[in-house]
């Protein structure tokens, strides 16, 4: 006779979920997600805590990983990194913010859709390179920019390099979600090849592509228009480095 399953295992969510909204440390919440899980699965407190080791040991380099690109972005920041972007986009006369932020959407949607995913992001890219090079275009046409602007571009920056990725990656065929729900269909009977599923994501990441660049180019009409400024007539602004 088969018998319910239980369901105390699922007291896990409830225990991330309020861990989050409390606002705890979100390692601590993850380590007393697992802990509770186990243990309301019936598993042995010997046997989590030995799984959890062996996790740690098969990724102790895990943290060396993403934490030396970091030290050589901080270095390289320090000796005028954002400053030279900043002075070498305004020098570009036909660049603006909306035309920069659509160009490398292009370049992120098109290097995530072959698998490059790790070639922008935020820590390695928008805040060294992309985030400031959008300030120095704005500032080469409008001059000085109020803080409330800075931050508006900022914003577009990392928002740019999310559509790119999020919606570039669908598209390559080896995607983790594509093997996902490839997976997923083949358990319930239906036979897909990833590859079809591939193919019907590019119709979302043009339609993506198109649109956030429709309100990129409006972003350039929406700082003419707030910032009050002639693009052709204002002397640009170039900072020390």
């Amino acid at each position: 006779m088969a018998t319910d399953p239980s369901l105390w295992p699922l007291i896990g969510v409830a225990v991330i979920i309020a861990g989050f909204v409390l606002r705890f440390n979100p390692m601590l919440v993850v380590a007393a997600t697992a802990l509770a899980t186990a243990l309301a699965a019936g598993f042995p407190l010997q046997k989590v805590l030995a799984t959890i080791g062996i996790g740690f040991v098969k990724t102790r380099n895990l943290p060396l990983i993403l934490l030396l690109p970091l030290a050589v972005i901080g270095l390289l920041e320090r000796h005028g990194l954002r400053q030279h972007a900043q002075q070498w986009i305004a020098q570009i006369r036909s660049a603006t913010v909306g035309r920069l932020l659509i160009v490398y959407l292009a370049a992120r949607q098109l290097t995530a859709a072959v698998g490059l995913t790790s070639l922008g992001g935020h820590p390695q890219m928008v805040r060294p390179l992309l985030a400031p090079m959008t300030e120095g275009a704005a500032e080469a046409r409008y001059g000085s920019l109020p803080e409330r602007v800075r931050l508006k571009l900022r914003a577009f920056a990392a928002a740019t390099d999310n559509v790119g990725l999020f919606f570039g990656e669908d598209i390559f065929v080896a995607f983790g979600a594509i093997v996902l729900m490839t997976t997923f269909l083949h358990e319930a009977g239906i036979d897909v090849e990833p590859i079809h599923v591939a193919l019907w994501g590019i119709p979302t990441a043009v339609s993506a592509f198109v649109i956030h660049a429709w309100r990129l180019r409006r972003l350039d009409r929406e700082l003419q228009r707030e910032l009050q400024g002639d693009p052709v007539a204002v002397k640009p602004v170039h900072k020390e480095a």
